[in-house]
């Protein structure tokens, strides 16, 4: 399970063979992703529950989807039911990861807040989906380090989380030391990642540019070409077999954190 050292061009690889993933099955990619988006918008939008729950689900449907591109790596088809596989494997793990994920987002606020953003995280976990202009700008305000810091800690903790998603559902990984793995990754490979997230800016800008119709093939991207990088990073997966069947094999009843 050590990750591999990667090149920095293995970030342009990753980019091209998520999309060479993707149009494998396009249109229900696109489906899939509509019902995603969809599916979370409408849970965050219910009171208080709905967005601490979409952050406990998050690795239990990523989980679904990486199952949907390991059926195409193995020349399978993708099939809508795929979207649900993280709730018949791994769940608890799953469910587990999302609150360890969730309590890092807390802390992370905490930090912005003990950095002077008090007032701009009050806002943020208000609600208000329409707030005053000159109230947002005033929490704004002597606030810019606070923001910088939380961004770049969020964008970390995203992209530390989705792989440790993978190393949960596809290796039974806990979730503490799947975090663990998948920060070393991150550590390790530093220079592809930094190419792969300049050039998906890149094409996020191009997307955005035809009435953001380009979103309707990068958003699914995103999501083959994250398959696509664990698999360069942790080689020795396997993937041949399904979590249930596989040997070491996890059972519902033996699950523990």
């Amino acid at each position: 399970m050590e990750p591999q050292r990667l090149q920095a061009g293995q970030g342009w690889e990753w980019i091209k063979q998520g999309y060479a993933l993707f149009m494998k099955a396009p249109l229900l990619w696109i489906v899939m992703l509509l019902i995603f988006f969809v599916a979370a918008v409408a849970l965050s939008n219910v009171p208080v529950l709905g967005e601490p729950l979409v952050s406990l689900l998050m690795p239990v449907v990523l989980a679904g989807l990486m199952s949907g591109c390991r059926a195409l790596e193995q020349g399978e088809e993708l099939e809508l039911a795929h979207f649900f596989n993280g709730f018949k494997q791994r769940t608890a793990r799953l469910v587990a990861l999302g609150g360890i994920t969730l309590i890092l987002q807390v802390l992370i606020l905490g930090l912005m807040m003990l950095l002077g953003a008090g007032a701009l995280v009050s806002l943020m976990v208000s609600g208000q989906s329409n707030p005053d202009p000159e109230v947002l700008m005033a929490a704004f305000s002597g606030a810019t380090f606070a923001v910088m810091i939380g961004i770049a800690l969020y964008l970390l903790l995203t992209a530390v989380t989705q792989f440790a998603t993978l190393l949960v559902y596809f290796n039974n990984v806990p979730p503490l030391q799947a975090i663990q793995l998948a920060l070393r990754a991150f550590t390790y490979n530093i220079r592809p990642f930094l190419v792969f997230g300049v050039t998906f800016m890149l094409l996020a800008i191009l997307a955005t540019l035809p009435m953001g119709l380009g979103w309707l093939v990068l958003f699914p991207m995103s999501f083959t070409s994250l398959f696509v990088t664990y698999r360069a990073i942790f080689p020795l997966v396997e993937t041949s077999t399904p979590p249930a069947e596989a040997g070491n094999v996890f059972t519902p009843d033996k699950d523990k954190f």
